[in-house]
């Protein structure tokens, strides 16, 4: 499992946004959200964290790795 803090993450129009963004790297991604603290985990997914964050930042989202 992974964990990014997302700064700029703060309602479901973003996390819709963020899902899609991952979704671009790996169609099968699962994921779970909580807005409060502005995170999203990622489970199963076949790409590295590098790419995830790389297209987290890519698309405008200021996302930070967190320890899972």
């Amino acid at each position: 499992m992974l964990r990014f803090h997302i700064a700029n993450m703060t309602c479901g129009g973003c996390a819709k946004g963020v899902g899609a963004t991952l979704r671009e790297v790996d169609p099968a991604v699962e994921l779970r959200f909580d807005l409060e603290r502005r995170e999203v985990e990622v489970d199963r997914s076949s790409a590295d964290a590098a790419a995830l964050q790389a297209a987290l930042i890519a698309a405008g989202w200021e996302s930070e790795r967190r320890a899972a």
